[in-house]
């Protein structure tokens, strides 16, 4: 059984929620936000709570159950505060600014990177060397910010590139003489 699963989402106040069959749309301050639902879920909005219900009991619906509820409960978060990513670029002479509407990233390669920013996605520049992504869309921040951090992965022995903030760098001890 699912644990997660079984708690109803409480639907945030501010936040308005239309339940068509198995598509679930929410509008709310930051934005609006739209999931269509798989068929072996069901769904039911109770006044202020949305509760999600395996349809049958094959292992895919006690699996698709947790993460349908995680999937509401993430859109509710998304249009009410939205979420954010932080960037953080180590390394001499690598840096990040905002050009216009892309990133531009100097990362130690012979070009500059124009990183082009994803419609609903707003990316910051705080200072050269921090990068905060914003958005209403879970995935997207995250995609987002994946797609970044993969132009140059920090490295084990200085830990040069580009790390989430607050992520632990394994380091390697170098070679000995």
């Amino acid at each position: 059984m699912s644990r997660i699963g079984k708690k109803p989402v409480a639907i945030p106040a501010g936040v308005t929620v239309s339940l068509n069959g198995a598509e679930l749309t929410a509008k709310g301050p930051k934005g609006e936000l739209a999931m269509t639902f798989v068929p072996e879920v069901t769904v039911a909005q109770e006044e202020n709570t949305i509760a999600i219900t395996p349809a049958n009991d094959t292992k895919r619906a006690r699996s698709m159950w947790g993460m349908q509820r995680t999937l509401v409960s993430n859109i509710f978060e998304g249009v009410t505060n939205g979420f954010s990513k932080k960037l953080e670029i180590n390394g001499v002479g690598y840096r990040a600014q905002m050009k216009g509407s892309s990133l531009n990233l100097q990362l130690g390669f012979s070009h500059d990177i124009d990183f082009p920013v994803p419609a609903g996605i707003k990316i910051e520049t705080p200072d050269q060397t921090t990068v905060v992504i914003s958005g209403i869309d879970k995935q997207q921040v995250g995609e987002t910010a994946a797609k970044i951090r993969e132009y140059r992965k920090p490295e084990p022995y200085k830990g040069k590139g580009v790390k989430y903030a607050g992520e632990y760098i394994f380091r390697k001890e170098g070679k000995k003489k």
